[in-house]
């Protein structure tokens, strides 16, 4: 019963896949009106298809000894089933065109040496080749249909395709796919038929409806984590070109620790064949230890091929699971190094494994041994002799209970034995379980260890019995002793070097990332109201009632009333310190007045002369073009325009003079015409961008872009060494809006752009955000790290760059970048100088889900985010980039 309940489960989770990925299929057609051939959905597809297909296949189904079934399989069914033949035809045509191209690709001894990175090794279209030209060819729902209706002639009575409600479920799910369009490239228009940011969004709300466990709030500060593939140990490597990761597997590598190798283990797999050489080896991960044995036909460097030679060692190809074997058979040979044989729980023997000579055989049972150690253990286990090692135990033959002495075995007779029955335990295993009979009575396969000489007083009693003598002697106690030692010593030794390279990644971490947070953390205890009207109006009136911390504390974690932000943000962005009074601030005030008007005359004056110099070029280009009147009329038109542009000419160089005379009357000649030049050039970029910016919000009326101007425009005056960038009037916009005074915006716009002037091109900021972002979600991300790393490696972070240049505003509609920009100038000082980095985490972490589900590239991830602009949920956002500063905060603290 309980087998047929397992067989009924295996049948519906394959339905279930089944049905989760056709539904993925037609959703992409509907939504990208195609689906492409290389679809992440059509791999996964095929692969649930083809495992259905393969469930309960009869043996002789696909022909004895085939290394690919499912091509067997569809052969056979072309033979009587007509629409599959023209199909199998152009599937084998494809194999040969492929084998053509992967062995002319190994002609050359470099594509040889990087073998391992070859694409073609390993493209979409191999992988599941035979099901996805069905589907392609739009046969594969009639060929399954054609297996259901004759399941008994392919299939075993568990399969899926023999069960009669199941097999013809599995047929109609795939009438949908296979009527649907497939294409090899994108439409010239795919940026509008791909799903829209906003769509790609809601199909996500639907789809996980609860929130995911594995999510960044919920996942562990320290998460460095690889993904591991989900196949069973027991499946055996098919070929090409899972067989190249199967041999590649047999080596050390970042998921499995190589305990044991060695090459020339001798296996019969049959009774009619000879032995043959392979390579043995013993495994061990975090869940399991695996011994496995390859021939060494598959090591030779060819295993990728798919000739009929070579496919038929992966049948004699074993992986085994330690935790199923129950006893290891060990025979010493005079000849010989040794033979092996394990015995499962059922009481299956495995092939026998004879190693070479050289003491292999103790060798690979001191390693398991070692490898067992301390979930499992070796019963009786190896004796530790020094300078030798490990040894096998001292065997005895058992004596009668009637008998009289226990010394009846000579050492002699104890240094020649050569069998010996190890049992391998597990914590989960059964304490009272007991070996057969058979194995308890033959002769020197007991493994009670031998007397030793000692004085030990309870062995000189002779009234003690037998029995009792067993159980009160030092001696029998020994190997229990050396078990708890030696597991003692590898608990220890594991929880050190666990510890220590924990240790060095907190120390790599703390290098990292320890500049990017303030040390302190600072509790968000009632702060979620944010600085209220109440709370500022009594700062006002009593500046010891509240320290500038908490304030600011008040701000970073629940933001300020749009009422006061007025009056507040001069304080945040230093215009303002807090503590001064209403005196101080008003001569502030005063003293930022004058400066600001002074500035602007300085450049209201050389812009008058620029405008002069313009229209003296202006009329120089009307004066060239006239030339081609008539002589006579030409010569007095330009009679007359001539002694129009020196009057004009005369008059401009005067103001000229006296413009440069009070604006640089100490400076020559040559630094005036840079000046002008210099000037000239900023003067026409602010206009273009003034004009340009924000023209749809309420607050850009035609005066108020003639007082954003200005403001730029002395801005530039004072730093005409940097001169103006595109950008810059997006940030001072809305410092103008909240303050709508010229002479405010312009200070606070001098103080935030000493931070944000490094992020433009003159300055080196950037590249430093990018290696910090890069540093960050590696740490706190590594399953979206991996993704970006893959997908054509857009680990630089170069979608990044608007956000980072100009605080989120282009991401962000008007209220929602005021919330922004007052939390990242306070988290300077409540948490943290680089609060920009974890807002453009939260961003990207946000979005995690449907990153990793559509399997973006960098393409894709500027288009989403592109799209994405202004439609963000920004109460959200902070409250994640909150949440992770803290993670590193405590994660630097290692608590």
């Amino acid at each position: 019963m309980a087998t047929i309940m397992a067989e009924a489960e295996t049948r519906q989770k394959l339905l279930r896949t089944v049905k989760k990925e056709v539904k993925q299929i037609m959703e992409e057609s509907v939504t990208r009106k195609f689906v492409h051939e290389d679809s992440s959905h059509i791999v996964s597809f095929c692969a649930a298809v083809e495992a259905c297909v393969l469930h309960g296949l009869k043996r002789r189904a696909a022909g004895f000894l085939r290394s690919n079934k499912i091509a067997a399989l569809f052969m056979k069914v072309g033979k009587s089933f007509p629409p599959a033949e023209e199909f199998c035809r152009k599937a084998q045509e494809l194999e040969q065109v492929m084998e053509t191209k992967r062995s002319q690709s190994l002609q050359s001894q470099e594509s040889l040496r990087r073998m391992p990175r070859l694409p073609s090794l390993n493209p979409p279209g191999v992988k599941n080749l035979w099901i996805r030209t069905a589907l392609f060819e739009k046969v594969l729902d009639k060929i399954v249909l054609y297996l259901v209706e004759n399941s008994s002639k392919y299939y075993e009575k568990e399969a899926i395709l023999m069960d009669p409600v199941d097999g013809p479920i599995l047929a109609s799910l795939l009438v949908g796919p296979c009527a649907l369009e497939y294409t090899k490239m994108k439409t010239a228009d795919h940026f509008w038929t791909d799903p829209s940011a906003d769509e790609l969004v809601q199909r996500h709300r639907i789809h996980s409806g609860i929130c995911r466990q594995d999510s960044p709030t919920k996942r562990p500060a320290l998460c460095i984590q690889k993904r591991h593939s989900s196949s069973s140990m027991d499946e055996r490597p098919s070929p090409s070109p899972s067989a190249r990761e199967y041999v590649e597997s047999l080596h050390q590598n970042s998921r499995a620790t190589l305990l044991f190798g060695k090459n020339n283990v001798l296996v019969q797999p049959r009774d009619d064949m000879e032995a043959i050489p392979g390579y043995l080896s013993l495994h061990q991960t975090a869940d399991i230890m695996t011994l496995k044995w390859t021939p060494n036909q598959l090591m030779n460097g060819s295993v990728a091929d798919l000739d009929y030679e070579h496919s038929v060692y992966w049948d004699y190809a074993m992986t085994i699971n330690l935790e199923e074997i129950v006893y290891l058979h060990c025979h010493q040979q005079v000849d010989s190094g040794g033979t092996a044989v394990l015995v499962s729980q059922d009481g299956i023997q495995r092939p026998p494994l004879r190693f070479p000579r050289g003491g292999h055989l103790l060798q690979f049972l001191s390693c398991l041994e070692n490898g067992l150690l301390p979930h499992g253990q070796l019963d009786p286990p190896l004796w530790s002799q020094r300078g030798k090692g490990k040894v096998f135990p001292k065997l005895k033959k058992r004596v009668p209970l009637g008998s009289g002495s226990t010394e009846s075995v000579s050492d002699k007779e104890e240094d020649e034995a050569t069998d010996y029955v190890f049992r391998i335990i597990f914590p989960n295993s059964q304490s009272d379980f007991v070996p057969p009979p058979d194995l308890m009575d033959h002769g020197a396969a007991l493994w009670q260890p031998s007397l030793r000489k000692s004085s030990c007083s309870s062995c000189s009693k002779g009234n003690f019995s037998d029995g009792a003598a067993h159980k009160g002697c030092n001696y029998e106690r020994t190997p229990l002793k050396l078990l708890c030692d030696n597991m003692k010593y590898q608990i220890i030794s594991r929880a050190f070097y666990g510890w220590l390279a924990y240790c060095r990644h907190l120390s790599t971490v703390r290098t990292h990332l320890s500049a990017l947070v303030n040390h302190t953390i600072v509790a968000p205890c009632d702060a979620a109201g944010g600085l209220t009207a109440d709370v500022w109006q009594t700062f006002l009136k009593d500046c010891t009632a509240y320290k500038e911390q908490e304030l600011l504390r008040l701000v970073y974690f629940g933001g300020v009333d749009p009422s006061l932000r007025k009056e507040v943000w001069p304080f945040l962005l230093g215009h303002y310190q807090f503590g001064t009074s209403e005196e101080d601030r008003r001569e502030v005030d005063e003293q930022m007045q004058a400066s600001y008007e002074q500035t602007i005359s300085e450049w209201l004056a050389c812009e008058e002369v620029v405008r002069e110099r313009e229209k003296e070029q202006h009329a120089a280009a009307l004066a060239k073009c006239s030339s081609v009147a008539s002589v006579d009329s030409g010569s007095q038109r330009m009679t007359h325009h001539d002694s129009t542009v020196s009057n004009e000419s005369h008059s401009s160089h005067n103001s000229d003079r006296e413009s440069l005379a009070r604006l640089q009357s100490d400076s020559s000649s040559s630094t005036q015409q840079e000046l002008l030049d210099l000037y000239t050039l900023n003067l026409h970029r602010i206009e273009k961008d003034v004009q340009r910016c924000d023209r749809n919000y309420w607050y850009f009326t035609p005066t108020n872009l003639e007082k954003l101007r200005n403001v730029m425009c002395s801005y530039i005056w004072r730093h005409l060494d940097i001169g103006y960038v595109q950008g810059m009037c997006d940030l001072l916009a809305p410092l103008l809006v909240i303050l709508d005074d010229e002479a405010k915006a312009f200070s606070c716009f001098s103080k935030l752009m000493k931070r944000m002037n490094q992020n433009f091109p003159h300055g080196g900021a950037m590249d430093t955000h990018f290696a910090n972002m890069r540093s960050l979600i590696q740490i706190l991300d590594s399953e979206l790290f991996e993704l970006m790393h893959q997908n054509g490696d857009y680990t630089h972070f170069y979608f990044c760059y608007r956000w980072f240049l100009l605080d989120f505003k282009r991401e962000l509609v008007y209220d929602d970048v005021f919330a922004v920009w007052e939390t990242i100038w306070a988290a300077k000082y409540a948490s943290s100088s680089h609060f920009v980095l974890f807002i453009a985490l939260a961003l990207v972490e946000v979005y995690r889900d449907i990153i990793l589900e559509n399997n973006m590239d960098f393409t894709d991830i500027i288009k989403f985010f592109n799209e994405m602009a202004e439609h963000h949920n920004i109460k959200q956002i902070l409250t994640l980039a909150r949440d992770l500063v803290c993670k590193v905060q405590m994660l630097i603290e290692n608590k």
